[in-house]
């Protein structure tokens, strides 16, 4: 989370916007002039992506595979992430303790002097996040690098957004909007460039959206398990923003369930009778929610010791103070057991917003430019009058109600990143295909301008992404996924040395919370390079007693963070 009045965001230039009218002008002049050579060549590739949208399973398994090779094509010029943000250090904890076979660790001795934004250390050692982001990590690190499960599951997000839209529009609509998707967040964006998710919940709500145009045609028991596992991919990934894009589909999937056939419109009444859609929905769907609740249970009473209380509540109980939702008020403040906690939960989390209409306005505003940049690009303004036509959509009805009332619910928190908007993400991608179609149906004076418009749509965001990774840009916001090297480049150096290694870190009086050192994996005591807070005199004394075996160092980012020295206690040490 970053200050809205420090938001890393490059506004559009005036080359930026230049640019984009010689191209969309471009186009028009093309079709106003019916230049047959341009539009054999355009006709020629729209005919070839509708010959193979037609190949729907092959089409889905194409684009995974699709998107895995060009973000490994462009390691050059985007390597692999190195993580910065808080949240991003929390689930590679996660993911480094389900990798190790476990649901959580035990809680340190010293584990005061480990204590790091986003993880709870009592009654158990591990993250406050849902599971789902976290074992996705865990893949990537089996096969070698947790962000190879970023890689993975931003691809299967694109695939399962094709499945999804396969079930709402035609196939070469379909392929189009998650070609959209793909090039959006599978090559420059921080859901892919970064370690705190988006995929995972995009993949949720993508299958619960896929199922139900399926299940209302065919009943199967496959598509309702379907919907049933992206239920629990919501509910283990971004629970709240999931529960706002369920709640339409559950009272829809029910009205369809039990809807008798008589005196309603047949549109809306299915050919199966009740006791089938009992049979092979709606039970399948609540014994697979069932197994999912009971697997939460589990995993809270592991990590929180009690079934019902969530690692997120128990972070939330045991430091937030500030405000969750806009309307509410900030509890007292509470006493940390160091400075940057007591700077971040009693400063700027309390500071940064106020119960106002005009802190609201501004969260809201940032909410949106932030969302804009990561779901939108300029071009995309094109598509206004034809979103319009939308609405009249009865084909995407749902769709549209899922969005008016999961957006609002996502506007109501006081933060937000656009990964929270993710089980979203299909029906974002959706509407922007569906408005694709309205646009490109436009046809003044019997003239195709309209499929210029979306042609030049879609060549604007193709130029975009080429151009953002030859400017080795991660993302439009750059903040969310460009990390520090410097404490990556401290403990590869350490790595390489014989022996154990602890370093201290001690932080200046005006140090940026939110460039956070003192992260661990899963193992604490057997890591070969554990980081510390430095605090006072007697609890750095049984530190360095109980790591008595390790050569212990001294870290001071906010004077050289690539300067590594032996410790010695701050009475003794020539410094602030």
């Amino acid at each position: 989370m970053i200050s809205s009045t420090d938001e890393f965001i490059a506004p559009f230039t005036w080359h930026d916007l230049a640019f984009s009218a010689s191209v969309t002008a471009g186009c028009l002049l093309l079709a106003a002039r019916e230049l047959r050579p341009a539009e054999r060549v355009f006709r020629g590739i729209e005919t070839a992506c509708a010959v193979f949208a037609r190949h729907r399973a092959a089409a889905v398994a194409t684009l995974f595979f699709a998107v895995v090779a060009a973000r490994l094509a462009t390691l050059r010029l985007l390597p692999v992430p190195i993580p910065g943000i808080h949240d991003e250090f929390s689930y590679l904890l996660m993911g480094d303790t389900f990798a190790h076979g476990r649901l959580t660790n035990p809680t340190h001795p010293l584990w005061r002097s480990f204590e790091t934004f986003h993880v709870n250390w009592l009654p158990t050692y591990s993250s406050m996040y849902p599971p789902a982001q976290g074992i996705a990590l865990a893949v990537g690190q089996l096969f070698g690098h947790p962000w190879i499960g970023v890689l993975l599951s931003d691809a299967a997000m694109c695939a399962a957004i094709l499945w999804m839209l396969q079930g709402w529009l035609p196939a070469r609509w379909a392929l189009l909007g998650a070609l959209l998707a793909a090039l959006k967040l599978g090559v420059a964006s921080y859901w892919m460039n970064s370690y705190w998710g988006g995929a995972v919940a995009a993949i949720g709500g993508a299958l619960v959206l896929g199922a139900l145009p399926r299940i209302q045609k065919r009943g199967r028991v496959r598509d309702a398990l379907l919907l049933a596992a992206g239920g629990a991919l919501l509910a283990n990934s971004r629970p709240y923003e999931g529960l706002l894009l369920s709640a339409p589909v559950a009272i829809w999937l029910l009205w369809w369930i039990f809807l008798d056939a008589s005196g309603v419109s047949p549109a809306l009444v299915s050919a199966l009778p009740r006791t089938t859609r009992l049979r092979r929905v709606l039970a399948p769907i609540v014994l697979a929610l069932l197994f999912t609740a009971g697997l939460m249970g589990s995993y809270n009473w592991r990590t929180t010791g009690r079934p019902l209380l969530f690692p997120y509540t128990l972070n939330l109980r045991t430091y937030v103070t500030s405000p969750i939702f806009l309307w509410q008020r900030a509890k007292p403040a509470l006493h940390y057991n160091n400075q940057q906690f007591e700077d971040f939960y009693n400063g700027w989390e309390r500071e940064d917003y106020e119960r106002s209409w005009s802190s609201a306005g501004a969260a809201s505003l940032l909410k949106w430019v932030r969302l804009r940049a990561v779901f939108f690009w300029p071009a995309a303004v094109i598509l206004l009058p034809a979103f319009a036509c939308v609405f009249r959509d009865r084909r995407v009805r749902l769709l549209l109600v899922v969005f008016s009332v999961a957006l609002p619910g996502i506007f109501a928190v006081v933060w937000s990143n656009p990964h929270y908007a993710a089980p979203l993400t299909g029906v974002i991608f959706g509407l922007l295909a569906q408005s694709l179609r309205h646009l490109r149906a436009w046809k003044p004076l019997a003239r195709p301008l309209g499929a210029a418009l979306a042609r030049s749509v879609v060549i604007l965001l193709v130029l975009q992404t080429v151009r953002d990774v030859r400017a080795h840009k991660c993302d439009e916001i750059a903040w969310t996924c460009g990390g520090d090297p410097s404490r990556e480049a401290i403990e590869r150096r350490l790595s390489s040395l014989p022996g154990k290694h602890l370093v201290l870190v001690r932080y200046d009086a005006d140090h940026n919370i939110h460039d956070e050192w003192v992260f661990n994996g899963a193992e604490i005591d057997g890591a070969k390079v554990l980081w510390a807070r430095e605090l006072d005199a007697a609890q750095n004394t049984a530190l360095l007693n109980y790591f008595n075996d390790r050569t212990v160092w001294l870290v001071q980012p906010d004077a050289d963070n690539l300067e590594l020295i032996p410790y010695a206690p701050r009475d003794s040490h020539a410094g602030p």
